[in-house]
This record gives C-alpha cells, sequence and structure tokens, in this order.
C-alpha cells in the first residue's frame, strides 16, 4: 500500500476546498454559464444540453446552501444551508415544493449535515452536534474568527460529537439515534424506512487501532471513516466496509437490494464509485478515473447512477454517469466551470437536482432541471437493452454482448481500462466465481471465446469449435447401499458411522475386529524412540481399529515426529501391507473434533484405496470394546500421553457394505489460434491463463474466514486478471497482423484454462490430447522397452508457454517464474522490458503451481509472469476494486512483446530440464526424484503416468506415458499417496523394482532413483 511521505488533505476537505473556492476555477473552453438578473442560468454546453432542459436556481438565501434531497412523493425537499446569522454553520431546512415554504427543522444551534426525509414523510433524519456541551461556544468562536477578516482554508469538520436525530415534523420532537463518541453522518433510509445507512470513524474511538491506523488517523480523521448500517431505531449497527481511507456518502438503490457509496485512496487523493449488497458482500467498484470521483446516487430505474468527479481539473467537478454494473465507460452530464456536485433524482427520475457553484458570486446553491431518461439510457449504451432488462443477465448470450461491448470500448494497445472491463465481466455475480462444470464457467468461457472470435482469431478446439471438453469428479456422495454390522446389530449411516471418501466399495463379510491404538508406525529419529502401534498384533484378514490423528497429550518434539505418520491415508496403508480386512476409524470421547465422524469429503483426487475404511461413533466403539478392562476414554487417556501400550483383539466381529458415489462433471477450456498462415506451423507459442475459481460456498481451497463462507469467491487477481491480460495480448498481437506489422513464423495459441484450481485439469487435459494426437499413427511397439519420454512428442509442437496466474496486484516487482527453463529468457527479458520498465525479479525454478508446470514436465520451456501472494488469496477478498490495472496492463504489454518475439524469431527457444525446484512451491518434499507425470483426471487402482520427463530416471527407465504403476520397492501401490510414501523411502542412487501396468501386460523395470539436490 502507498504511504506518501507529505499527507495529503482530508478528501473532504478537496471536495469542501471546490466547493466554496472564491476565484479559482479551472478553465473549461466547452462550457459557458452566465447568470442573468432573472436567476436563469443559460449554459451554452452542447453536453449539458443532452441530458438536461429548464436549468434553474432554486436555493438563493444566505452565505450558502446545498445537498438537498427528496421525499418519497417529490413534494418536499430537505437541504442544508448556512443562513442565519446566530449559527455560522450549516442548520437544516425542508421546503415544501407545492408553496415555497421553508422551516428550520434542526434545533438551530451546533453543526448539522447531510439530511434525509424518512419514506412516512412525518420524519427528518440528520446529523447534528446539538448534543455538544461546546457547541454554543464553537458557534461563537467560528463567528469571532470570522469577523477578524482573515481567510483560512476550508476545511471539512469531522467533529466526533456528530451523531445521527430524527426529528418529527408533526410532534415537532427530536430522537437521537447514535450516541457513541465519533463522526456519525451521511445518512439515509433505505426504500421501505427499515434501515439506515451511515458513515462514521467511530471505531477511531473505540480503541484497538495499529499503528498505521493511529498515524492515518492523527493526520485525517476521514482515513478511518466506514460505511455502517442499522435498523431504522438506531439498533443492530453492523460496519459494512473495512479498509484503511475514507468510505462514506452511503445510498440504498431503488430496490432497497444495494448501496452505492464513495471510496477514497489511503492518500485522500484519489476517489471511486463503489456499491455492495446491504450486508457488506459483493463489493465492486465501477469507476476507474483516477480522479476524485464521488457522491453517488441511483437514477430511481436503477439501471445507472450519477456522480461527480474533477477529472477535468481540481476545482471544475463535474456530474457523470455510469451504469449500475460499471460496464460502461463513464458518461459527461455537465460542462460548466466550478463545482457541480451532489447530485440526486426526483423520485419520479424526471428531473436532476445538484449543488453547483456556478451562482454570480461563485457561492453554492442549489439547482434544478429537467431530466432526459432516454438520452442517458442511449449514451450509455443501454438503449438496446429493454429497462428491466439493462442490469446484468444470467443468460449465456450475454457474455457474447458483454464481449462485443468490451472491444467496441477497447484499444489494441494496453490500457488500463480494457484491463478493468474484462476483470469485471469475470467477476459479475452472475459467473457466482467461475467454478469448473458450472453455469459461471460457461458464462465466463463464452465470454473469452466470444472476443477471441470477435479479434478474427480461429478455433482451435473440439471439432473445429473453441471449446475443448474434459469430464472431472467434482465430488462425492453416499449411494443408496450403505451397511454396517457390529455383532448383529445394526448402525445407522451418517450417525452411528460414515464411509471414509477414499474406502473401496463393495459388500465386505464379517471378520473380527482388533484394536491398534493410533494406528502409528514411526521410525526413531536421534531425540525421539521408534513408535509401533502393531508391535505383536496380528491383523491378517481382520478389521483394524485405530483413533484419528495423533496422541493429544505428547511433546512437540515427538508430535513433530509422528505428524507426518499420522494421516489417514498412511494409516490405511499400514493396515493394508499387514493384510487387514478393513479400518475402522474412531475420533474418541478426549479429542475435540466438531464432527465425531469423518466428513464424507472430496480432497481433489480420484486417489482410492484397496482397503474398506469406515469412521465410527464414540458409541458404537463402546459396543465394539465390551467385555474388555478398559473402555475406550480410558485406553484413549493413556494412549495421549505418549505411553505405548500393546493393542489387542476385540470379541466383537463388523460387517459392512459400502456404496460412494463418484459425481461426474465437464468442464471447458477455450482455445484459439492466431495464425501465420494458411496451415498451421508444426509449432506453435503458447499463451495461457487459468479462467476458473472457487466458485461460492466452503471449499478445501477456501481460506474465507467464518463469516464469508457463503459468499463469492470472485477471483479478481486469481485469476481474472491474468484472462484479461491474456486477452488484452490477443488483441494487440491481432491488430499488429492486421496492419502488416507482424511476420509470423509461427501459430499463436492462447488458452483459457479451466479446472486448474482442482489440479491443474485443463491444462493436462490439453497436453494428454496433444500427446494422443502426436503419437497417432506412431505408436511405439508393446514389447518396445527402451527409453521413452512423452516430452520427445510435445515440445516440437509447442515451442514455449507464456503463463499469466495473479498479474493483478503489481506493487513492487513483477515476479517471472521459469526463467531456467530456457537460455533465452535473460535476453529477452532484457529487451522486451526496456520499453516497459518493469522492476522484475527472476525465478528459474519452473515447478510452479500453475498450468505451466505442465509444459514444462513435457519439456516445453516456460515463462509465468506472478506479481505476489497476499491475504486476500482464495478468499471472497480478492475483489476487482484492489487490483493494479495500470500496473496489469503493463504486465500485458511486456508480455506481448515476449511472445511477438517467440513467433517471429527464427529458431525456437531451447529446453533446460531441471530436477529440483529452486526456492519455488513444490506439492511434495520427497528426496529422491523419478521424473514421473501423474495423471490426475483418470481413475485407477495404482498411479496412471500422463508422461514421464525427459532424460529423467522413469523415461531411462522404459516407463512411458500411460504406464499404470502399481508396485514400487516391493510396496503395493493403490494410489498416489502410497506413491508418495514410497518414493520417500527410496535411497537416492540404489536402483529398485518397479512394476508397471501397459494395457493387459504387466512389466517390471528397474528404476534408478536421482536425487533433488
Amino acid at each position: 500500500m502507498h504511504h506518501p511521505s507529505e499527507r495529503m488533505k482530508s478528501p473532504l476537505i478537496w471536495i469542501a476546498l471546490a466547493w466554496v473556492a472564491s476565484g479559482t476555477t479551472a478553465q473549461n473552453t466547452a462550457a459557458d454559464a452566465r447568470l442573468d438578473s432573472t436567476g436563469e442560468v443559460n449554459v451554452d454546453s452542447h453536453q449539458e444540453r443532452k441530458f438536461l432542459d429548464g436549468v434553474r436556481q432554486l436555493t438563493f438565501e444566505g452565505r450558502r446552501a446545498g445537498e438537498g434531497y427528496f421525499g418519497r412523493d417529490g413534494n418536499r425537499l430537505v437541504f442544508q444551508s448556512e443562513r442565519e446569522p446566530g449559527n455560522p454553520f450549516f442548520q437544516i431546512y425542508l421546503m415544501d415544493l407545492e408553496t415555497g415554504d421553508t422551516r428550520r427543522v434542526s434545533p438551530g444551534h451546533g453543526k448539522t449535515t447531510c439530511a434525509w426525509i424518512f419514506p412516512d414523510s412525518r420524519r427528518v433524519l440528520f446529523a447534528s452536534t446539538q448534543e455538544d456541551p461546546m457547541a454554543r461556544e464553537k458557534q461563537e468562536q467560528e463567528i469571532a474568527e470570522r469577523e477578524t477578516g482573515k481567510k483560512k482554508r476550508y476545511a471539512w469538520d469531522f467533529d466526533e460529537h456528530y451523531d445521527l436525530f430524527a426529528y418529527d415534523t408533526q410532534r415537532e420532537s427530536y430522537e437521537r439515534l447514535t450516541a457513541e463518541l465519533g463522526y456519525d453522518a451521511e445518512a439515509s433510509c433505505s426504500p421501505d424506512g427499515s434501515q439506515i445507512v451511515f458513515a462514521s470513524n467511530r471505531r477511531a474511538y473505540e480503541g484497538g487501532m495499529s499503528e498505521q491506523e493511529r498515524a492515518l488517523f492523527e493526520h485525517d480523521p476521514a482515513g478511518m471513516m466506514d460505511v455502517y448500517i442499522m435498523r431504522a431505531d438506531g439498533s443492530d449497527v453492523r460496519r459494512l466496509t473495512d479498509v484503511l481511507g475514507y468510505d462514506g456518502g452511503p445510498f440504498f438503490s431503488p430496490d432497497g437490494k444495494r448501496i452505492c457509496w464513495r471510496r477514497f485512496a489511503e492518500n485522500g487523493a484519489i476517489a471511486e464509485v463503489m456499491t455492495m449488497n446491504t450486508d457488506g458482500s459483493d463489493q465492486r467498484q465501477l469507476t476507474r478515473l483516477g480522479a476524485m470521483s464521488w457522491a453517488p446516487f441511483y437514477h430511481p430505474s436503477g439501471e445507472y447512477l450519477i456522480f461527480s468527479t474533477n477529472l477535468h481539473g481540481f476545482a471544475n467537478f463535474e456530474l457523470y454517469l455510469v451504469d449500475t454494473a460499471g460496464k460502461s465507460i463513464p458518461v459527461r452530464v455537465t460542462s460548466t466551470d466550478r463545482f457541480d456536485g451532489l447530485p440526486v433524482f426526483t423520485p419520479d427520475g424526471r428531473q436532476l437536482a445538484w449543488t453547483s457553484s456556478r451562482t454570480a458570486n461563485k457561492k453554492s446553491h442549489l439547482f434544478i432541471g429537467d431530466w432526459d431518461h432516454d438520452a442517458a439510457r442511449r449514451e450509455l449504451g443501454l438503449a438496446d437493452t429493454p429497462a428491466t432488462e439493462a442490469a446484468s443477465s444470467d443468460d449465456p448470450h450475454d457474455a457474447h454482448r458483454a464481449a462485443h461491448d468490451s472491444l467496441q470500448q477497447g484499444h489494441p494497445d494496453f490500457v488500463p481500462q480494457d484491463i478493468m472491463r474484462h476483470v469485471d465481466y469475470l467477476c459479475r455475480p452472475a459467473l457466482a466465481g467461475r467454478l469448473t462444470g458450472t453455469p459461471g464457467e460457461e458464462l465466463a468461457t463464452a465470454y473469452v471465446a466470444a472476443y477471441l472470435d470477435q479479434l478474427g482469431l480461429s478455433p482451435d478446439g473440439d471439432d473445429g469449435t473453441w471449446y475443448q471438453q474434459f469430464d472431472f469428479t467434482s465430488g462425492i456422495d453416499l449411494g443408496s447401499d450403505n451397511r454396517l454390522t457390529t455383532s448383529g446389530n445394526e448402525c445407522e449411516v451418517n450417525a452411528d458411522w460414515r464411509p471414509v471418501a477414499f474406502s473401496q466399495t463393495g459388500t465386505f463379510d464379517e471378520a473380527a475386529v482388533v484394536f491398534a491404538g493410533y494406528g502409528i508406525v514411526a521410525p526413531a529419529s536421534e531425540e525421539e524412540e521408534e513408535y509401533d502401534a502393531y508391535v505383536h498384533l496380528d491383523v491378517a484378514d481382520k478389521w483394524v481399529m485405530v483413533l484419528r490423528y495423533l496422541p493429544g497429550e505428547i511433546s512437540p518434539e515427538r508430535r513433530q515426529q509422528l505428524a507426518r505418520y499420522s494421516s489417514l491415508r498412511y494409516k490405511t496403508m499400514l493396515a493394508r501391507d499387514r493384510g487387514a480386512r478393513g479400518l475402522v476409524v474412531v475420533s474418541g470421547p478426549q479429542s475435540d473434533f466438531k464432527d465425531k465422524l469423518v466428513p464424507l469429503r472430496f480432497d481433489g483426487t480420484l486417489s482410492g484405496s484397496s482397503l474398506p475404511i469406515v469412521s465410527i461413533s464414540d458409541q458404537v466403539a463402546e459396543r465394539l470394546l465390551a467385555g474388555k478392562e478398559k473402555t475406550l476414554q480410558q485406553l484413549q487417556q493413556v494412549l495421549d500421553t505418549g505411553q505405548p501400550l500393546m493393542g489387542f483383539e476385540l470379541d466383537s466381529q463388523l460387517s459392512a457394505t459400502i456404496d460412494i458415489k463418484r459425481i461426474k462433471k465437464s468442464g471447458r477450456n477455450v482455445i484459439g489460434r492466431l495464425a501465420a498462415g494458411d496451415r498451421p506451423t508444426e509449432e506453435a507459442i503458447l499463451v495461457g491463463a487459468h479462467i476458473d475459481h472457487l466458485g461460492q460456498g466452503a471449499s478445501s481451497s477456501s481460506l474465507a474466514r467464518e463469516d464469508e463462507l457463503d459468499q463469492i469467491h470472485v477471483g479478481a487477481d486469481d485469476n481474472a486478471s491474468g484472462v484479461a491480460a491474456m486477452l488484452e495480448l490477443a488483441e494487440y498481437l491481432a491488430d499488429q497482423q492486421r496492419q502488416g506489422k507482424l511476420n509470423l513464423t509461427r501459430d499463436v495459441l492462447f488458452a483459457a484454462w479451466s479446472g486448474e484450481e482442482l489440479g491443474l485439469l485443463g491444462s493436462s487435459h490439453f497436453v494428454k490430447s496433444l500427446y494422443e494426437q502426436l503419437s497417432h499413427g506412431h505408436a511405439v511397439p508393446e514389447n518396445d522397452q527402451s527409453p521413452h519420454a512423452v516430452s520427445d512428442s510435445i515440445y516440437p509442437a509447442v515451442a514455449a508457454c507464456i503463463n499469466m496466474d495473479m498479474v493483478g496486484r503489481l506493487d513492487k516487482k513483477l515476479v517471472l517464474h521459469g526463467v531456467g527453463s530456457s537460455s533465452l529468457w535473460p535476453a529477452e527479458i532484457e529487451r522486451r522490458n526496456a520499453p516497459v520498465g518493469l522492476s522484475i525479479t527472476v525465478q528459474n525454478d519452473s515447478y510452479v503451481p500453475t498450468d505451466a508446470s505442465v509444459f514444462f514436465m513435457r519439456g516445453v520451456p516456460i515463462l509465468s509472469a506472478f506479481t505476489g501472494s497476499h491475504s486476500d488469496y482464495h478468499t471472497p477478498r480478492d475483489t476487482p476494486d484492489k487490483l493494479n490495472y495500470e500496473g496489469a496492463a503493463r504486465i500485458a504489454r511486456f508480455m506481448g512483446l515476449v511472445t511477438r518475439s517467440l513467433a517471429t524469431r527464427a529458431t525456437a527457444p531451447d529446453y533446460i530440464p531441471q530436477e529440483r525446484p529452486q526456492g519455488g512451491q513444490r506439492r511434495a518434499n520427497l528426496r529422491a526424484f523419478l521424473g514421473t507425470i501423474p495423471d490426475y483426471a483418470e481413475e485407477v487402482t495404482g498411479v496412471k503416468l500422463s508422461g514421464v520427463a525427459k532424460n529423467g530416471p522413469a523415461a531411462n527407465a522404459g516407463v512411458r506415458g500411460g504406464d499404470v504403476i502399481v508396485e514400487l520397492a516391493g510396496k503395493k501401490i493403490d494410489n498416489i499417496y502410497d506413491y508418495t510414501f514410497g518414493i520417500e523411502a527410496l535411497k537416492v542412487g540404489q536402483p529398485v523394482k518397479l512394476v508397471v501396468q501397459r494395457g493387459d501386460k504387466r512389466l517390471e523395470l528397474e528404476i534408478t532413483p536421482k536425487s533433488r539436490e
């Protein structure tokens, strides 16, 4: 976050300075406003006449007036004004628009601001310091200072005694709604009158601020302003925003479902228009003008908002429009010098009132004019859309329309606004987080396909379409036939017992049960003794009952030793290797699990087990222990101390029928080709970014807080930013080709991968499909056991992979992964960054947890862009308003120049293999290296390989893509976990037997592990 060395003034100070500035205006040659003797404003501006007619000044009395709002029937207007000699501060006035009668509704002492008429038209809501004991003394001080004639800079006063009051116009009485220390103001009511939304910095007075927050507040009280909501009687107060910087000026949408407000950057110099749901969720930034854009207000149609911005000069605030989805480029309304702000529509939407200093004496007053709603819709591009459908649609055809609109508004060069439009669409609520296999993913991929199509690229998916489909397992559920019997007693599924997700399915006959404590076997370390739960315990053809995880009261050193051997996967493997019939898991009364039964949760892999595994309740476990000397609780109390306890056979029998269904879904990649000529080139440059994210609600990958578990993970940085950058890159190269400035020697493929968050499913499917295409007609004979690497078939087709994953939060440096995969990269980075000027950190590591690694392991040099991790990663807080769009545009430009070079050079980049990640993220911490590439998309017993690393141990041993590993070093391999445990036990340089299933043949090969060190 940027921290300027010298603090900027409060955002409201800047606005107020512009509002009351005398003689200081920004020149605007397009406008010429003159006030004649009748008070009519003559505006010679064509821009204003598009929207406004009959503009006139509404208030004249007093030093100044402004910020007026209409009642529900449109017949009354409440506003603030300085017009009484006894009080130099604003007071609140209510005007009858039928008679012109005006009366003060505030008490006449203290400061007041920001009034609103309740929907019942009887009460008026406003903020006031009337209960401040020093209120009258402050008035006298202000009057005395003004009488001295000394000029001072105007500054809005965030008086901590501001509170919200409701004035009953019939009873002429006040009801105090807030009484907390701090500035409570800027309030408005919901359309039904049940809720009030307001701004407050009360949190700064409650204590507990960080040093950063305290420093910010001391320089600028507005820096701790947040938006709050409460019931109309002042109860149930909740904070809706929680970022540093000023959030304020909130209003409800016409349907009461959303709130618009203004958000200032922490430095107070820039503000943007925001909207959110009334519970604070789905916070969206609608403007990105890089100026002070504030005071938004909904049109009654709900189709657009009007706001004020100083885009055209410090003191020259003008009114602008933006549609409620933020898809349109903001449209200018006013073009008259000086301040135009605080706009508000009449309830019928036919008139607009606002505060302006376009008066003869340059003081602010209220103005009103007739509003042309149809003109506003035309200028915003809403004219062809029925009013009831102007808001965002869930129809997939909306993706095509949005793509068309983005392209029409876009620029072939790399500009932040284009990145913003792409990100905005991909983060819309209708897409619900773009989870693979959902309608949201379909909308997202449809948008990308439509955009590439309109750029003139060719589809390169399945059967000449834009899409490449792939099937995957999205979850699991219980089937209809699940039964567990203990010594003749039937147990109730999901109450007494539950199958474990990776259990073998089928019917398993009755057998004896043995108790094996925590079921852990761990070798001795230098500090700790060996731990073996199976000492002298015969488990052959018996059910083994074990406790979950590891002993609870052991030392940290002992816990560290046992932790790696405590997973259910590892315990299952130990029981299976000892000949057990099945595994029975119990939590035990000493544990603190919320769910005593192991949750039936899909862990993202298709790895099963050849052993049935069930989870039982403590009560069922006690029945199994019946007749023994100790209860389950007594046994667990002893075991939790770490004291050895020999296992024993129980007097009970157990049988089970296990039925687990896998839920299948289909995802899709988007593949487009920018062709060098009439025929596809033999090799291509691939530019990719994953389009999927985590969807809505909790998942195994979500890092959401407890209060966020039901929200949408919109994934603005991860990875709407990468897709947006990819689309900008495609637009740039397509435009270069149209202009005859691009002489391609290789095709450029553009890919939006899906399934990345579920395990690189989409990119893995693409590579597998490409391998099958390249191998078609060139199959290796079944009896050929010569060294063969799948990468030999892949990398001639893909010359290099350019990847962008999380490029939206450029702060200090761009991180480039995969620089060690080719000797070409250092020179390319130097040359292509020279015109861009990014600060870059290079990482040689090519084993990165993103789609690019799939290609690197196939022998393809990669370059993957990344702007760094952050606390919003994999949470609903990864929202569009937090992105650095200028930075993302610069990254897209840099990667575009690299791609252009790769696609036009005479020779392809070389490939440098790596055996060990250098400082990068790895999915397993293994010392031995075999060079196998598992295929996670297919469900088999064993580990199926999609390929092997070029020149790695597996390739040298004759292992091929498509082989299924079923045994390693004498150990049976049921799944990827068995395989990982097996690799951990290997000794570098010592050959071991590897058994693979190739078609209907079982082959024994010898493999020599290499070191990752």
